[in-house]
């Protein structure tokens, strides 16, 4: 692999962060600056963290660092999936549409930090 969107798993989050980004554009204005930028900021965060840990995968310990950051985040994103459903915000469907990816997401992420080996620079 020569570049970080090569993984499956910044794809899987990108794809996610981009699903939630449209889905919520239909949330109240009164959540702008709370639910919705907490939940975009989080969802976006996956990727960014797997970048990180990308360019710092010459140090092990870092890598799997950033990793355990993006997984974080992933679980962030669950909390958030769960308030928009609560406060009405979410149908059902879309829930679980996002929370199935979530999970796909965290299986590549947990995947990368149980076997770091594959990615790392010698």
């Amino acid at each position: 692999m020569k570049h970080f969107t090569e993984l499956f798993a910044y794809q899987s989050s990108s794809a996610m962060a981009h699903r939630i980004y449209l889905l919520s554009q239909t949330w109240p204005p009164e959540e702008k600056y709370s639910l919705t930028d907490q939940i975009r900021r989080a969802s976006r965060s996956i990727g960014a963290n797997l970048a990180e840990s990308w360019g710092k995968r010459r140090y092990p310990a870092h890598f799997l660092s950033k990793l355990t950051d993006a997984d974080a985040e992933n679980h962030e994103v669950e909390h958030w999936l769960s308030v928009a459903h609560q406060d009405g915000y979410l149908k059902t469907e879309d829930l679980n549409d996002l929370l199935e990816l979530k999970r796909k997401v965290g299986r590549l992420i947990g995947g990368m930090i149980e076997n770091p080996e594959p990615y790392l620079l010698r």
